[in-house]
């Protein structure tokens, strides 16, 4: 008798781990992971533009050339950005529109850049 409960447990383990194997593209990007598991963002304009988040349209280099001394991008962006970099395969430009349009929606204005209070007058 004890092999037969030992046998089943053996056998729904062994199913359930093969199911959370095939299904990991759904239930592994919602699950918050420590963000000492992965490198560190870059702390400055030269250490930004060597992670990859530069581009045409959003140019670091002038600020190196400049002998810019500030600490770089906002560290909580740049997190951001390359997670949805990564998760969505998505260039720097793209997901920098991404963010930018959830923190718009995240704080009530509409993608225009008006905000959406019914209560907004606008003289122009």
């Amino acid at each position: 008798m004890a092999y037969y409960l030992l046998y089943f447990l053996t056998f729904s383990v062994v199913v359930c781990g093969t199911a959370l194997y095939l299904t990991r593209a759904r239930w592994l990007p919602r699950i918050p992971l420590p963000d000492y598991i992965y490198h560190r963002l870059p702390s400055s304009f030269t250490g930004d533009l060597e992670a990859g988040l530069t581009s045409s349209q959003f140019d670091l280099a002038a600020n190196i050339a400049d002998g810019d001394t500030r600490a770089g991008l906002d560290n909580r962006a740049k997190e951001e950005v390359k997670r949805i970099m990564k998760r969505q395969n998505v260039s720097f430009d793209e997901a920098r529109r991404i963010y930018t349009e959830r923190r718009f929606a995240k704080n009530n204005i509409g993608a225009d850049g008006r905000p959406r209070d019914p209560k907004f007058v606008s003289f122009s």
